[in-house]
């Protein structure tokens, strides 16, 4: 195997909800409420799976024989992803969605996140600095009918994130950091990631890579999504204030390029929660899983 000498571009995919066929004679405001909150829940499903293939998956790799200058690319396609959170006895979560992604030299979109594109810094012709301010939809959270150990809990909502990212490219591996808050104030929690990976070439179609990485989450981001309030607590379901932790993640792209447009990925991860997480009454696993497979076709 070679180390390949140019990375893969990240992609997400995002997901479409669907319009209603009833009047607005026919429907009561009580089911109409229901109605808008039951088209959230299932938007903020979609976008945190989106949120999790944007981190995670590439979109084709640049096609060979180009000269090395920004130009605009963008795909389509299709992917099926499956996803275990840690709540206790909470079902997996297996969606099939469409895939979009679209970068040139100035913006970076895939799914719910969006890039801006700031002046790169160049250190030698083997190292380079990026720099991008980016937002993004998270749909972490939950209903209380998703789980039995949440009936009673109050809705944890998803919100939109800001902040910047720096990615480090050199020839032993891609280094990336970034810095995000909630800006939709749900949480009003602030996240800190930090993740490394190289790509390997393998024959002429296949590419491989292995990843690592780390997120930190503040105690506000823990304690909205894993904390239990005063009032939430039940028999089975005591008390609980969250507090600050690092989640791990190691995982293992692979992207098999049918030709220049076409091109098949799996993606598989496992994060290790925190104590933080793991010690809430909410939760009965020490870890997360989540696969993806798919298929894009890649515009000229």
């Amino acid at each position: 195997m070679h180390p390949a000498t140019h990375s893969a571009r990240d992609i997400a995919l995002t997901g479409v909800s669907g319009s209603t066929t009833l009047s607005d004679a026919r429907i009561t405001p009580a089911s109409r409420r229901a109605r808008h909150a039951r088209r959230a829940v299932n938007l903020a499903r979609l976008s945190s799976l989106a949120a999790a293939l944007s981190c995670t998956l590439p979109a084709m790799a640049q096609a060979p024989g180009g000269n090395g200058q920004p130009s605009t690319t963008w795909s389509v396609g299709a992917g099926v992803i499956s996803a275990q959170k840690p709540y206790t006895d909470i079902s997996r979560d297996n969606k099939v969605l469409p895939l979009v992604q679209f970068e040139n030299q100035y913006i970076e979109i895939f799914g719910p996140k969006i890039g801006l594109k700031l002046p790169s810094f160049n250190i030698n012709a083997s190292n380079q600095l990026n720099f991008n301010l980016v937002a993004k939809y998270d749909g972490s959270g939950y209903e209380a009918k998703d789980a039995a150990i949440l009936n009673g809990m109050r809705e944890r909502k998803g919100g939109f994130w800001g902040g910047a990212e720096v990615e480090w490219k050199n020839d032993l591996a891609d280094v990336k950091a970034a810095w995000l808050g909630d800006l939709s104030g749900n949480s009003k929690g602030q996240q800190f990631s930090l993740g490394v990976e190289r790509t390997w070439k393998v024959g002429g179609k296949l590419m491989l890579t292995p990843r690592a990485g780390a997120i930190w989450q503040d105690d506000k981001y823990v304690d909205y999504y894993f904390g239990v309030r005063d009032s939430e607590a039940r028999v089975g379901r005591a008390a609980y204030t969250g507090k600050s932790g690092t989640t791990a993640e190691v995982g293992l792209r692979a992207i098999y390029m049918i030709d220049q447009r076409h091109s098949l990925f799996a993606d598989l991860a496992m994060s290790s929660l925190p104590k933080s997480i793991k010690n809430s009454s909410l939760v009965d696993s020490s870890t997360e899983n989540r696969v993806m497979l798919g298929y894009t076709y890649r515009f000229q």
